[in-house]
């Protein structure tokens, strides 16, 4: 079995990749950060002797997009999963006082990201009339927050787009889940204000957020249903929040 991973360079996208390893599956972990990328790789072929293949891009750049999917080769293009993990929040403001910058980054990389691995991994899974597209999108695709606008306009977007692949995918006998985490613990917040870690670690102040690693068993527990059963949609939050804005903090 073989998963490509997107964003497997930190957060969901790591743990997801050594779930994966650990029972088994070959994997191709794309990612922007080459020396974490290969460090990964080089890791997870020691621990559990499976094959890896990396290929460093940005699921933003259509070219490398395509110059990448293109060069897989032989037996790794038998691609079983696609784990469609890499995105990001950039910036917290209202909607006046937006950074341009920063909806550009968003919009590129949750949606047009997506959907460029998506186009040119989806013909590959066609072909064979079998395999799973797993989507993370987020609590912020359910329910809008503060300041949350046009991230969370993304997300709303990949839970949108994960409900019209399962339409277009249901002939092929292709699974698609939709995977919506509310706070989790990773590199997310110290991206989201760009680098601040003070401001970062606020996020998860005196509460116990959900890990990566909670989320990685999740996705796995889906792509590991029997091949009749199809998870389409899952809602994971921390015990301590309620909702996309609501958090009780001790």
């Amino acid at each position: 079995m073989v998963a490509l991973i997107t964003g497997a360079t930190s957060g969901i996208g790591k743990a997801s990749a050594d779930i994966f390893a650990k029972n088994g599956w070959d994997l191709i972990l794309t990612g922007r950060r080459k020396d974490r990328l290969d460090a990964i790789a080089s890791d997870l072929q020691k621990k559990y002797k499976i094959k890896p293949l990396t290929l460093n891009f940005d699921v933003r750049n259509l070219k490398n997009v395509v110059k990448n999917i293109d060069s897989i080769k032989g037996e790794w293009r038998n691609i079983d999963l696609l784990l469609n993990n890499a995105g990001l929040a950039s910036g917290l403001s209202t909607i006046q006082e937006g950074n341009i910058d920063d909806w550009e980054v968003m919009i590129d990389t949750n949606i047009k990201g997506l959907l460029y691995m998506t186009r040119h991994i989806a013909p590959l899974l066609i072909a064979k009339n079998k395999g799973h597209i797993i989507n993370i999108a987020s609590l912020a695709g359910k329910q809008v927050y503060p300041n949350g606008n046009v991230y969370c306009a993304t997300k709303f977007a990949v839970d949108a787009l994960s409900k019209a692949m399962r339409i277009d995918m249901v002939q092929h006998g292709i699974r698609v889940t939709n995977i919506a985490p509310g706070m989790v613990e990773t590199e997310f917040s110290l991206v989201r204000f760009h680098g601040d870690a003070e401001r970062a670690q606020k996020t998860y102040a005196n509460i116990k957020p959900l890990s990566a690693e909670d989320i990685a068993e999740t996705i796995y527990w889906a792509a590991s249903r029997p091949a009749h059963v199809n998870i389409s949609d899952v809602v994971i939050t921390a015990t301590a929040q309620a909702n996309a804005y609501v958090v009780h903090r001790k």
